[in-house]
């Protein structure tokens, strides 16, 4: 090769494009030499996590492994050249993971295990060593993070997927809190609900145009009760239930949210004729709060007894199947396709006996199946993408984002396991 003749880490971008080409890899040149700018010394530093991670984000494998191979075969003809650069060569750990730039010092060595301050950090199997301050960075896919104590570094890995259980505990809490605020948010707009002799029914092209059916409500939540059966034995068996639960939880509890704000802000008036709403008024706030545990006990469902008016702007239990079906959905493997199908069936036939019951106008339950789409897709989008997920402007507009995702790096597989221990008796048995 006529790059050989230099040293690889005086190469400019124009050789490292020659060298791709050689190697077979001229789609990349675009990509690698021209957007990034990639010369001699950066190209030595390159790793497979450079390669899948973002900014490159190179999606097909075949490609990755041989290039990866490649630069490899590369480090090991010009180890001298890593040497003086203080980088390690690909016969012991891929070179980035040992690099001085931007003040950050860090370096895996799976060759033994030393400790830090007393205490061992590992970077998937190997030992990381950070030397910097009040800095976080990014070890293949994991995220590396330490804090100034004591005069000194306290480092922690945090996995890629870590449970952690305390937050999960934190966002059911804020869901149950949601839901009793959206509870008595309830009682207050059914107080104001306008009265149907001077307010009728809005025109509304779906309900001007379908018979009303009376048990269509029952079995709109029917198809609600059978979705959350089908997430709950999901949830039951996947590998990362702590993870899809604090999802569930902070997003329901922000839909509901957004909820309590617009059911509040305007008063619709009765959807139908059938519906037998009077404003309500109570005596003290005593009173309000017994009929705002009423309905947060019995879910807002008619099949408990509970009764509401004047909550039409927008349809909770449109949320809820449409929330229980994205993530019923989104946490099974592509190829259930019975299990999707039932879900998407549900979901819609929900909506359809809401609509054909008259309880709720049809642009009560088009604004919530969009906005409940959509905070799914997005959530996730920026879940899935670790390039914003820790960005300044993720953190000011979705903050409870932040928190909750901030130890949570990349997609969440679905892997499923038997979440129960096997008895003594079994494991004698069965091994």
């Amino acid at each position: 090769m006529a790059q050989s003749e230099d040293s690889v880490s005086a190469w400019s971008c124009t050789q490292v494009a020659q060298w791709l080409q050689q190697e077979g890899f001229g789609e990349y040149v675009e990509l690698l030499c021209t957007q990034h700018r990639l010369d001699g010394l950066s190209l030595l530093a390159l790793t497979e996590a450079d390669l899948r991670g973002p900014p490159l984000s190179l999606t097909v494998l075949g490609d990755i492994k041989r290039l990866t191979i490649a630069l490899h075969r590369l480090q090991r003809q010009n180890q001298a050249q890593l040497e003086e650069l203080g980088l390690r060569t690909a016969d012991s750990h891929p070179v980035g993971f040992s690099l001085g730039v931007a003040g950050v010092n860090w370096s895996c060595d799976g060759a033994e295990k030393r400790g830090y301050n007393g205490n061992n950090y590992l970077c998937n199997g190997t030992e990381v060593r950070l030397r910097n301050r009040d800095r976080c960075g990014y070890v293949s896919g994991a995220t590396l993070c330490h804090a100034h104590s004591n005069g000194g570094s306290r480092q922690q890995l945090a996995g890629r997927l870590d449970p952690e259980v305390w937050k999960t505990i934190l966002s059911c809490l804020y869901v149950f809190s949601v839901f009793g605020f959206t509870s008595f948010v309830m009682v207050i707009v059914h107080e104001r609900v306008p009265d149907m002799r001077t307010y009728p029914p809005l025109p509304d092209i779906f309900l001007d145009s379908v018979p009303r059916i009376p048990w269509a409500f029952a079995m709109a939540e029917a198809c609600g009760i059978i979705l959350c059966y089908m997430f709950l034995l999901i949830l039951l068996l996947h590998k990362h239930r702590s993870i899809l639960f604090r999802r569930l939880c902070s997003l329901m509890g922000t839909v509901f949210l957004i909820r309590c704000c617009t059911m509040f802000v305007t008063s619709l008036s009765v959807p139908g004729q059938h519906l037998k709403c009077v404003s309500k008024t109570y005596d003290d706030s005593w009173g309000k709060i017994q009929r705002a545990l009423a309905i947060w006990s019995g879910f807002g469902m008619t099949l408990t007894g509970v009764q509401t008016c004047g909550d039409y702007m927008f349809s909770g239990h449109t949320v809820v199947l449409t929330m229980l079906n994205f993530f019923v959905t989104e946490y099974t493997p592509r190829n259930w396709n019975l299990i999707h199908t039932i879900s998407w069936v549900l979901n819609l036939f929900g909506i359809f006996f809401i609509l054909a019951a008259h309880e709720h106008y049809s642009i009560d339950v088009f604004i919530a199946f969009y906005i409940t789409t959509r905070l799914f897709l997005y959530y996730h989008t920026l879940a899935n993408t670790r390039a914003y997920q820790h960005s300044r402007r993720a953190r000011i507009w979705f903050p409870m984002f932040s928190f909750f995702e901030c130890n949570v790096n990349g997609p969440v597989p679905n892997q499923y396991h038997w979440p129960f221990n096997k008895p003594a008796y079994m494991k004698t048995v069965f091994g």
